[in-house]
């Protein structure tokens, strides 16, 4: 597959985590790891299809932090804004799996975090629509 057409994909997927992320925002009946489960996939998703515009294959990864490091080693200039996306990560296993303390670091904010989000994604969608091609950043 082309590496713009798996950013696509990838993009596509991306979107159905989003919607996910969109019904639950204001439902205080969705528990937070659900919540927290779509909005790290939605943002591993989305960082991969921006590394697989630029044609880099990702590795097999649920760590946010390491696919930006990944980006901007890259050459990606990857904003500083999605760098708290990495506090996403534990949802990805961890509090799938166990209890998930709201007490413990800070609580999650799901407003914020769906603007994060749709921000990533606007981000990406942007170098996707400029065909980003290695070189550009």
């Amino acid at each position: 597959m082309a590496s713009i057409e798996a950013a696509r994909m990838l993009l596509a997927k991306a979107r159905q985590d989003e919607y996910v992320l969109e019904q639950f925002a204001d439902n205080p009946e969705a528990a937070d790891e659900t919540f927290g489960f779509h909005a790290q996939q939605a943002a591993e998703k989305l960082l991969k299809a921006a590394l697989a515009a630029r044609g880099v294959v990702s590795p097999r990864t649920h760590r946010l932090g390491d696919l930006l490091d990944l980006a901007r080693d890259r050459g990606l200039t990857v904003p500083e804004e999605f760098d708290e996306l990495h506090r996403l990560t534990p949802f990805a296993v961890e509090y799938r799996y166990e209890f998930f303390a709201e007490e413990v670091d800070q609580p999650l904010d799901r407003p914020a975090v769906l603007e994060q989000v749709r921000r990533l994604r606007g981000w990406v969608e942007v170098r996707l629509a400029a065909g980003e091609k290695p070189g550009h950043g």
